[in-house]
């Protein structure tokens, strides 16, 4: 493990201005809450791009379709073409902490990397400080604000407009329950080169919220400053921590923006969480909408579909009718236990009102059945 911790491969930079310049020609502007106000994030039609292909994507990349991992590429790539801040190792925007959004994950990865990074109950940081007297890059895997991090800590220096180089040379875990450190056990003098890397920054926006790095493992990295509304509520849920609060902030951004009120929109949903812990009934949970999958179709149709097992899959069939602004009222009356092309008819009905708190083109916030919140995602569109 000793030998493997300089491959860590991704790494920040220091504190920057409180300006923020706007990238030319936004097409999407987010919102996040900084010291009880709201701060606007604008993001171009090419960043937008890559923001939504990172909706959804687990572990930081561990856990993703082949088709999200083509998305994510075709996104990195248009923006590495377009370009951002010229020379970004000497720009202010480059520097202070930056939270590990999304990575590659190739064989040469360290075992930290390959421990901390696709586990998303951990946050994974890079700090960047190179314009003092002792420029550093740290990396940081926050275990929680109650347990505490480890941090590991590199000498830093710019090679040329993209390229920082830098040298590991001290380690340790800070937890709050211990009045000190405890120092990781790698002997950084002695590794050698193994201790030493180097990071090209590929794309850098002129907002300063977002930023593409290629390490010299061969490995990409995206990062950003702050994550919008959505992203912290799929971090929540991966948590398990804050979701309510994320969600509840989400609801007010929206409302703030003057938009239009949500519809509900076509398409596969996978319900990926609910405020309510599961029953001890399978068949109950599929009913209420608590586990599987939610196909919204045309003319009114509802679908509930859950995989059980062995190719067998339970289906509940409904419609809905809107009663107001972001009401609907659901009747399921239809359900089933299907196997291939056989089904057996299950005597299940259901009836309630779904109010629509969020949705997008990729999320969906709502409150169901016994005033159960629910977070979907969009899968697919209709086949």
């Amino acid at each position: 493990m000793a030998l493997k911790v300089a491959n860590l491969g991704f790494h920040s930079f220091t504190p920057c201005s409180r300006s923020t310049f706007v990238s030319p020609k936004p097409s999407k502007v987010r919102f996040v809450f900084r010291s009880s106000q709201v701060e606007q994030i604008s993001f171009t039609e090419s960043e937008n791009s890559l923001i939504e292909a990172l909706l959804g994507i687990q572990g930081r990349g561990r856990s993703s379709s082949p088709q999200q991992l083509n998305a994510v590429e075709r996104a990195v790539q248009v923006l590495e073409r377009l370009g951002g801040v010229p020379d970004p190792t000497n720009s202010n925007l480059i520097e202070g902490r930056w939270q590990l959004i999304f990575t590659t994950r190739p064989g040469t990865a360290s075992p930290i990397q390959r421990t901390f990074v696709g586990v998303d109950f951990f946050s994974v940081f890079q700090e960047v400080y190179l314009r003092t007297n002792d420029p550093r890059v740290c990396n940081i895997v926050s275990f929680s604000d109650a347990i505490g991090e480890l941090k590991v800590e590199a000498a830093a220096s710019i090679e040329d407009g993209k390229r920082i180089l830098f040298r590991f040379d001290r380690a340790a875990f800070s937890f709050k329950f211990l009045p000190f450190k405890i120092p990781y056990p790698v002997p950084f003098k002695l590794l050698g080169d193994e201790a030493k890397g180097w990071l090209d920054t590929t794309y850098l926006s002129h907002s300063g919220h977002l930023r593409i790095s290629r390490g010299n493992k061969g490995t990409t990295f995206v990062l950003q400053k702050q994550t919008e509304p959505r992203q912290r509520v799929l971090t929540a849920i991966s948590s398990g921590m804050g979701v309510k609060e994320a969600i509840d902030e989400l609801i007010s951004l929206k409302q703030n923006t003057g938009e239009e009120e949500p519809e509900l929109e076509e398409g596969e949903w996978q319900m990926i969480w609910n405020s309510q812990t599961v029953t001890d009934s399978w068949l109950e949970n599929a009913a209420n909408g608590l586990m599987g999958k939610q196909i919204i179709g045309k003319n009114g149709r509802i679908k509930l579909l859950v995989d059980i097992l062995l190719g067998l899959k339970f289906s509940m069939n409904g419609n809905f009718v809107k009663t107001g602004t972001k009401l609907y009222d659901v009747t399921m009356d239809d359900a089933a236990i299907i196997g291939g092309p056989f089904g057996y008819p299950l005597n299940l009905k259901n009836k309630f009102t779904l109010e629509l708190l969020y949705s997008d083109e990729k999320l969906r916030v709502s409150r169901g059945y016994n005033d159960i919140l629910f977070v979907h995602i969009l899968t697919g569109a209709l086949r």
